[in-house]
């Protein structure tokens, strides 16, 4: 079990949010400490994590950094939440291949469009590479509504932490002027989550709501 003492550290909008929410889901108290940018390199934060990146949750003595691991760390821990599925094989293997999908296919997609200097020098060519970046995250939205077209309500065919992932990354598209509104899947998958009470405490914790 989770005990009182986890603690995540996450910073708004990022895709720690997605943890924040999966806490939530999993009902297990949990503390969590917001950071600002200049927080992830202040020496208390470095201290945790010496890569100066979030998510961090810390549960006693354990300290786990790295998206993917932690959402399955909360469901491990918190199997009751059904956030890896019924406990068979197949079920925990859907969902983890979801939460793949989101976190090596569709969030690295994004990585040209928050920081195209790292492809490249100079700035003459960064338009060109950010249009190029839209058209990828599209194709993996389409991916995603075409699933949830299929299912149904979430991306596994059964609430799971793959869904968050894939909500906050809708929050960046927005900021990213790729356009979603045709996929009416999707556009529906994201007013459900937007009105479940998980999802709101969290973005409230976060100053999102």
């Amino acid at each position: 079990m989770v005990d009182a003492h986890m603690k995540l550290y996450t910073k708004p909008g990022a895709c720690s949010t997605a943890d924040h929410i999966a806490l939530h889901w999993a009902g297990a108290p949990f503390e969590v400490e917001v950071l600002g940018q200049a927080d992830l390199k202040s020496p208390a934060f470095l201290a945790i994590n010496p890569a100066g990146a979030v998510p961090v949750v810390v549960d006693g003595d354990f300290v786990l950094t790295q998206n993917a691991a932690i959402l399955g760390y909360i469901h491990d821990t918190q199997p009751q939440a059904g956030l890896g599925g019924d406990g068979s094989a197949r079920q925990r293997a859907e969902a983890t291949r979801w939460l793949a999908f989101c976190n090596s296919d569709l969030h690295p997609a994004f990585v040209p469009l928050f920081a195209p200097g790292a492809f490249m020098r100079g700035g003459e060519h960064y338009a060109m590479v950010k249009d190029l970046a839209r058209q990828r995250v599209r194709k993996h939205y389409e991916t995603a509504d075409r699933r949830l077209g299929e299912t149904g309500d979430w991306l596994a065919g059964f609430r799971s932490f793959a869904d968050p992932y894939l909500y906050v990354t809708m929050g960046w598209a927005k900021a990213m002027d790729i356009d979603l509104s045709d996929l009416t899947h999707l556009q529906a998958f994201h007013q459900r989550m937007s009105a479940d009470p998980g999802v709101q405490a969290a973005l409230k914790a976060e100053g999102l709501f």
